[in-house]
Parts: structure tokens; C-alpha cells; sequence
């Protein structure tokens, strides 16, 4: 079961290729590694090596390069014509710079700046910038429609144009999202651009906002997703996080805080079948025993539920 999945995995490096790293977390059979912050050339040229000797693919998180944009996300949808112009120019560069590695998806986060809800208290959510936040009684409805559905546009076909699947990864939502249907309509009409979905930005979310529903949302958008970030946190029960990217095991019990990860891949699972699975956790906290059981269950939790969902 463990080998009839592998092909979905992927493992992240950030900032660098660090081949430590790499040896370690990356088995023979994976799908991939995505990449994002890269601070040299060396290290660019490194990832394109190994991609082209061992045969994995490669996923870039925007920018691949550091330093080439202001901040990491690109904001698509600022209010700021100076902003928003500026980073589809950005964008475009990348692009241009990434074409020889050939990509299989470029993943941006979406929506940025973050629209976030008025009745929630967001202390806990983190923000490099003011820039990357407006409050939804600031962003109207009309024009978060207006603005994505140029994105969407503009994605899908540059997402042609160089080969690549588009995904968003969903930060912070607000209801523009998940209490209506303005997204899964632009990702009807534009069918290259997929989704990617965090556990970790779920799972806190659930925690802080009474009016979201991580299973909810999940299973709203689990068929559109191409990838998910899998990590877990604990929080304790005044909303206070006491560790973050941690691997997901199954010791990890949510009654102590811990995010309902089984629940969550099942849930994806009877949706969706092929969804690749990207772990976004810091693997220097666990023994390589365990490291292994957190491949080997991820691996028989994304089995059971397609089982599960082929029954049904």
C-alpha cells in the first residue's frame, strides 16, 4: 500500500537544496519536490540536476527565487493598481525564468492580500506584511469576483502557454470563499487550475474563527485539489499554539489538541484520488522510525478513503 502511493509524495526544500535533507526525507518512488526561496543559483542548478538524474518532478512555490519580489505571495488582488500591476510583472518574470526547468506546477497563495473576516480575532495568524491582509468590510464581494476572475484568466492561460498546472493555495478564508460559489465556478470554467490545501492554515483557522468549518471546506473543494500541505499542530484549549509543522502519526491524538488529520485525508480521499501529498513539516523533530510511519500511514489513510469512496 505504501508503494502504490508513494508516486503522490512529495517533500519540500526551502531556501536551498539541502541534500541531507534530500537523502533523508526523499524515497525512491516519490513524485517530486517543491521548491521555493532558493537563495543561489548552485542551489537551482542542484534541484535541476537531481530532478533530471533520479526522474522526480518538480514543484516551484512563488517565487522559486529570493529576493526577485518585495514579498514572498504575489498580490493579485490588491486594492493597489501599483500593487496588483506590479505583481502580474513579477509573476511574469518568474515564469520567464522557470521555463527551463519545466515545472509541473507553480503554486501561488490565494486570495493575497488575505480578505479576512471582521468578527474574528486573527492575533494568531501570521502576517510578514500589513500589505497581506484587508478586512472584508474594506473588500466588497463585487470586487473580490472582479479581481479573481482576471487571475483565473491570466493564470490559466500563461499556465498553457509554459506548460505548467496553476494551483492556489488557500490562506486565511472569508466567506467570499466558502459560503458561496464564486471559486468553484472560475474553477469549473478554468479546469488547469487546481487547488492546494493546508492542514495546518485549516486546522488553526477551525480553532480561531467559530464561523469556519475545516471538514466543511474540504469537502467543498477537495475534487479541485492538485496538492495539500501536510503538517500537523497542536493547540491548546485557550487557542494558543504549542507546536506547528510537525509530522503527522498516529499517536497524535486530536483529545490533546492535535489537528483530526485521519478524518481529514479520508474526507479528501472520497472526493478525490489523485490528490499529491506534500510534507511540509520539519523532519529533524522525529526519529527516522518514525519519520517512516508517517509516510506508511498518510499512505493507508489516502488508500482506505479511495477504497472507501469506490464503494459508495
Amino acid at each position: 500500500m505504501f508503494k502504490e502511493s508513494m508516486n503522490r509524495f512529495l517533500i519540500g526544500q526551502y531556501e536551498s537544496f539541502d541534500y541531507n535533507k534530500y537523502s533523508r526525507d526523499f524515497l525512491p518512488g516519490f513524485y517530486g519536490i517543491e521548491a521555493c526561496l532558493f537563495d543561489n543559483e548552485q542551489d537551482i542548478a542542484s534541484l535541476l540536476k537531481e530532478s533530471q538524474d533520479t526522474g522526480f518532478h518538480i514543484g516551484v512555490h512563488f517565487p522559486l527565487r529570493a529576493g526577485v519580489t518585495a514579498l514572498r505571495d504575489a498580490q493579485f488582488l490588491s486594492s493597489d493598481n501599483a500593487a496588483r500591476k506590479r505583481a502580474y510583472e513579477d509573476v511574469q518574470q518568474e515564469l520567464d525564468f522557470l521555463s527551463v526547468l519545466k515545472p509541473s506546477y507553480v503554486l501561488f497563495h490565494y486570495p493575497k492580500p488575505v480578505i479576512l473576516d471582521d468578527r474574528v480575532d486573527w492575533s494568531d495568524w501570521r502576517f510578514y506584511d500589513p500589505s497581506e491582509y484587508v478586512f472584508e468590510s474594506a473588500y466588497s464581494s463585487e470586487r473580490f469576483k472582479e479581481e479573481s476572475h482576471t487571475l483565473f484568466e491570466w493564470l490559466s492561460n500563461k499556465g498553457r502557454e509554459y506548460d505548467f498546472t496553476p494551483v492556489l493555495e488557500f490562506d486565511a478564508l472569508n466567506r467570499y470563499t466558502y459560503l458561496s460559489n464564486q471559486v468553484e465556478d472560475l474553477l469549473e470554467k478554468h479546469g488547469n487550475i487546481k487547488l492546494c490545501l493546508d492542514t495546518a492554515r485549516l486546522y488553526l483557522q477551525d480553532r480561531i474563527d467559530p464561523h469556519f468549518d475545516a471538514k466543511s471546506v474540504i469537502k467543498k473543494f477537495a475534487k479541485y485539489a492538485e496538492t495539500i500541505h501536510l503538517s500537523n499542530f497542536q493547540i491548546d484549549r485557550h487557542n494558543q499554539v504549542v507546536q506547528k509543522r510537525v509530522p503527522v502519526l498516529p499517536g497524535l491524538d486530536p483529545s490533546d489538541g492535535w489537528a483530526p488529520i485521519a478524518e481529514y485525508l479520508q474526507i479528501m480521499s472520497q472526493e478525490n484520488d489523485h490528490f499529491k501529498v506534500m510534507f511540509e513539516h520539519q523532519s529533524q523533530l522525529v526519529s527516522d522510525e518514525e519519520l517512516y510511519e508517517c509516510y506508511s500511514w498518510v499512505a493507508e489513510l489516502i488508500s482506505s478513503g479511495h477504497e472507501i469512496s469506490a464503494i459508495k
